[in-house]
């Protein structure tokens, strides 16, 4: 088709009526924009949010609103896109509450013409767009913060972990921030169930959308309610870096995206806005196939001259924790007396001890009372808050929040999220190689540096193996969902633990036969701190888990069965952790059986992205009883 007809049907494309277009000027526009090759320009595809498809011939934008585009073809031909834009900015309509002149509906990518082009604002008047600058002022934007809640199971959306942007005022400081605004991406749900989450975000079952909302409202959620430590990371955006990456946050405000768990999520869309603000950062091209937040604030982080610096905020809990860690048996019980109503804070247990002590206890009443009602746990009164802020007033002794300290590994310091391991061992006297792939992200043996201690999440963990004198590679065991919630509990704290797994492994018959079965696995726990050890370094737990394997090999086709598990998970040095457990599951219809397992698991790290791990069995499957021992070289990727 030639460019007159192409030029003929943006014109007819757009609303007649509000146009007073001097064709001739947007023709010169036009042609200086495809002799620059303005349209295949990295700032243009930005905008544009155009990416390569897999299977899929060019590239196309990920924005799945038809609004986004002002060319009938705007989705996958960023050239017709392009002029279809130019003519839209000869628009006539003014800017009210429910119309925006397309200069500033589209403000980011009018700017961006206005410099390549260098409009002659004879021929194209500017538009004011008094609603986005007022908008603009609003926020008083002077620097930009990328904000990394840590991962959190109970909720499915930030299992991985979350992030967010957040625009920084001039005159904040670190007692104000709170005070600032957030750009989010999120998906539009009120799922509540990971499973479900995951399986409708794995095909784009949600909406995605932009938000922009204050702060406060993001630490509440997070690092009160959820618990989550927070880590801000800020950023080196210039003035006019800034300008550019609200101005494409306005573009992106009514626009939705469909939203995919694994790539198109909240971490990958958050990066665009940084490419868009900052022409030459490539943050999104490394993220094909999955986008891991963590993974996200690595690839700012390893960005020369992008970080400022790293400010820690710790979780509500975390504060908690610190505080009970300074304190005996008695003061911490008392504290939970005074939280929970037992007592109350004129109790002569509590007035006899010295001001400081007192003020300890009485803060650490007041912050697990808090605690216990944005968490439902418990419902705190107005008079019982009361009464302990009036009774730490009247102590002369400065505040005792204690000091915790960052971490010793960032969430973007930790091993990286997808493993290859590479091992041999044997199996009932038969010898094996072994190749083991998980694409993302952490288990219970991983080193937890940058990690929430105790959370595993793996998803299409693969793990082939061949045995010594046989022709070909096997299949062993095929895992798209593996997680445990390991949750140690105390006199503060009473959460619940939990695992969950869905796959498919091999499955030892009596005549020696093995055959791969499904395996659907699940179960609730409990899980303690061994007395006197680090928090969280010597936990013993328990599950009691019901199990169903499904195969052509059973009787019925099918075997359902429960039983416990109990086991150790210990650190006996920085780079050495063991587990030990057990396992018996009496599998009492379909096909019944016993099943039993006894393990040792070791793993000693070598560095941050490598270890090595051994694994030591004694199994029954059936009537059927054999050892297995297996060493693997493992690489973080």
């Amino acid at each position: 088709m030639s460019g007159r007809w192409i030029f003929l049907l943006i014109l007819l494309w757009q609303p007649l009526a509000v146009f007073a277009t001097d064709n001739t000027y947007l023709k010169e526009l036009v042609g200086q924009a495809r002799r620059e090759n303005l349209a295949q320009r990295t700032e243009w595809l930005n905008l544009l949010h155009y990416k390569p498809y897999p299977f899929w011939p060019g590239m196309r934008s990920l924005a799945d609103d038809p609004a986004f585009f002002n060319a009938p073809s705007g989705k996958t031909d960023a050239a017709a896109e392009l002029d279809a834009t130019l003519a839209s900015f000869f628009s006539t309509v003014e800017e009210s509450d429910k119309a925006q002149n397309p200069q500033c509906r589209f403000i980011a990518r009018y700017h961006w013409l206005k410099e390549e082009l260098h409009f002659d604002p004879a021929r194209l008047p500017e538009q004011p767009c008094k609603r986005f600058y007022q908008w603009r002022a609003s926020l008083d934007p002077y620097e930009i913060t990328l904000v990394f809640p840590a991962a959190y199971l109970n909720n499915p959306a930030s299992m991985y972990g979350h992030t967010l942007l957040r625009i920084d005022a001039k005159d904040q400081d670190e007692h104000t921030r709170l005070l600032a605004y957030s750009i989010s991406y999120a998906a539009g749900t009120n799922e509540t169930s990971g499973l479900i989450f995951a399986v409708r975000g794995l095909f784009g079952g949600y909406p995605g959308l932009f938000a922009i909302t204050p702060y406060y409202l993001k630490v509440r959620e997070y690092s009160d309610i959820e618990n989550r430590d927070v880590w801000e990371y800020q950023l080196t955006l210039t003035p006019s870096e800034i300008d550019r990456l609200l101005m494409h946050t306005w573009e992106l405000g009514p626009t939705h995206f469909d939203y995919y768990f694994f790539d198109e999520n909240c971490a990958y869309h958050l990066l665009s806005l940084l490419e868009v603000a900052r022409p030459g950062l490539e943050l999104t091209d490394r993220f094909r196939w999955w986008a891991i937040p963590s993974d996200t604030v690595r690839a700012v982080t390893d960005q020369p001259g992008l970080l400022k610096r790293v400010v820690y905020r710790p979780a509500t809990t975390t504060i908690i924790r610190r505080r009970l860690a300074e304190m005996d048996d008695r003061q911490s019980g008392l504290a939970r007396d005074l939280a929970e109503r037992k007592i109350s804070a004129s109790d002569d247990r509590l007035s006899e001890l010295p001001p400081q002590e007192q003020a300890r206890i009485l803060e650490l009443a007041y912050d697990y009372a808090t605690y216990r009602s944005s968490t439902g746990h418990g419902m705190a009164t107005a008079a019982q808050m009361h009464e302990l802020l009036l009774a730490r007033s009247r102590l002369e002794v400065p505040p005792q929040r204690p000091e915790v300290p960052m971490p010793a590994v960032r969430p973007d310091q930790g091993h990286k999220t997808s493993r290859l391991a590479l091992g041999v061992g044997s199996r009932g006297g038969r010898q094996f190689e072994e190749i083991d792939l998980r694409p993302t992200y952490h288990d219970l043996m991983d080193d937890d540096g940058g990690y929430t201690r105790g959370a595993q999440i793996e998803f299409f963990n693969m793990r082939f193996r061949h045995y010594r004198g046989d022709d070909s590679l096997r299949l062993e065991e095929f895992t798209p969902l593996n997680i445990v919630s390991l949750s140690p509990r105390d006199d503060f704290f009473t959460p619940v633990s939990w695992k969950i797994n869905i796959g498919w492994t091999r499955k030892h018959f009596s005549d020696d036969d093995e055959p791969l079965v499904f395996r659907a696995n699940a179960g609730p726990g409990l899980a303690f701190n061994m007395p006197g050890s680090h928090e969280g370094h010597s936990v013993y737990y328990g599950f009691v888990e019901a199990a169903l394997d499904v195969g052509k090999r059973f009787d019925q086709d099918y075997a359902l069965g429960a039983g416990p598990t109990v086991g150790w998970l210990t650190d006996i040095s920085d780079r050495w952790r063991i587990n030990l457990y057990a396992r018996s599951l009496r599998y009492g219809l379909g096909d019944a059986h016993n099943a039993r397992d006894l393990t040792l698991e070791q793993r000693y790290s070598l560095n941050r992205q490598s270890a090595l791990r051994l694994g030591l069995h004694r199994k029954q499957e059936f009537q059927d009883y054999w050892n297995a021992a297996e060493i693997s070289l493992q690489y973080y990727y």
